[in-house]
């Protein structure tokens, strides 16, 4: 993809030792996608390890992202005048509970914005900075003006992924498939199959099939249609249909060390944006042998972003590239990223967004929820599993 004809370096080995994922995301052992996964039994054709550690940059340095409230009100990450005050938030978002407006103690999350949370709790801009990008996973600051609900979700969720993971001897509440993201939908195509689904591999799509009112009909390769009454796709395959909302830069990083200051073979680290001077925060996940994705004795770090200039993609990421050490390949890009102009209702057309800069799967789920919604016209909700095949059953006899 890079190289062309270039053979690579004899002493990386050989490419069947490598399954390197051109955009690497983690998952939190908690969150919703992990859900699906288990709701789904996809499980089942699965395998996970564990990610070593998890890291924030902070004046030119890592630090380990807390994983407890104690660890929280202990870490360089939060100053010492803040300390208590952390701690306070914490123990609020522990003890919250939706139906129960006791624990509320008189505060909307709902309506209120999440910068007058942190404005009620008297937390100051870097444990602002910590909560919202290290544990809420935000890209950026906007998420300032928004409803406090979301983040605090986030926050509660990141929390009970690092309780789970404190339980199982983990120091990291970040997971990944062994042999890569690839496995994902591998295991779904597995599952479908016992379902007599039906998979067209590595064919290509010359045309999306529309009837004379533009509605969806079907896909066609070569001489052959593909007949359906809805289709799902990604915005490269429909060029006319989306609209671009920015661009990403990504690297990927080939080395034969771990990063410095992790002591980890696998890691995630974000540079928050107030830290590097930017926008956006920059992400990196290494990983490594563990995870079956490369030969013993080499690292795959990623780096990604979002594009703020249009004049040095690798400027842009220079901060997270200096935080790798030496490096025996580097491969640098940029791609465009877009959205669907229509949610698809009137013609069965249903696109989903690309992939945005974040190395972890909690935009992605979002947008697995919102085309849930398109397709089906409710929300997602996953049911008890023993209540959904009994619904199951009971629309079957209806409708006979």
């Amino acid at each position: 993809r890079f190289r062309g004809d270039e053979k690579p370096p004899a002493s990386l080995g050989r490419d069947r030792d490598y399954c390197v994922d051109l955009i690497p995301k983690f998952l939190l052992t908690g969150e919703g996608l992990v859900k699906v996964l288990v709701y789904t039994n996809v499980m089942r054709y699965l395998s996970f390890v564990p990610i070593s550690t998890s890291m924030v940059y902070y004046g030119d340095k890592i630090y380990k992202v807390p994983s407890t409230s104690n660890e929280a009100t202990l870490s360089p990450l939060v100053g010492f005048m803040q300390k208590l005050k952390a701690r306070s938030f914490f123990e609020y978002l522990r003890e919250w509970r939706e139906t129960d407006p006791a624990t509320h103690k008189g505060l909307d999350l709902d309506r209120m914005t999440m910068s007058q949370v942190y404005d009620h709790f008297g937390l100051n801009e870097d444990t602002q900075e910590f909560i919202g990008h290290a544990m809420a996973l935000h890209l950026d600051e906007k998420y300032k003006a928004q409803p406090a609900r979301r983040t605090c979700d986030s926050v509660i969720m990141y929390a009970s992924s690092a309780s789970r993971a404190n339980i199982d001897n983990r120091s990291s509440p970040y997971i990944y498939p062994q042999y890569g993201l690839g496995d994902l939908p591998q295991a779904f195509a597995r599952l479908s199959a016992v379902y007599t689904g039906t998979f067209m591999l590595a064919t290509p799509v010359d045309e999306i099939v529309r009837n004379a009112a533009g509605g969806f009909e079907g896909v066609r390769s070569g001489d052959q249609v593909a007949r359906a009454k809805i289709v799902i796709g990604d915005p490269s395959y429909f060029a006319g249909a989306v609209r671009k909302t920015g661009r990403v830069i990504r690297a990927i990083c080939i080395m034969k060390n771990p990063i410095p200051n992790t002591s980890a073979a696998s890691a995630q680290i974000i540079l928050p944006q107030r830290q590097t001077g930017r926008e956006h925060d920059i992400y990196v996940t290494c990983l490594s042998a563990d995870q079956k994705i490369c030969p013993p004795n080499v690292h795959i770090a990623s780096i990604s972003t979002i594009a703020e200039t249009s004049s040095n993609p690798e400027a842009e990421i220079k901060a997270a590239l200096n935080l790798l050490g030496p490096v025996e390949q580097k491969f640098v890009w940029e791609s465009d990223i877009f959205e669907p102009v229509a949610d698809g209702t009137a013609d069965n057309v249903f696109i989903s967004r690309s992939y945005d800069a974040t190395s972890h799967f909690e935009t992605v789920y979002d947008d697995v929820k919102d085309m849930y919604r398109r397709i089906t016209g409710h929300d997602l909700v996953l049911k008890n599993r023993n209540d959904a095949d009994n619904e199951a059953q009971q629309q079957q006899q209806q409708q006979k």
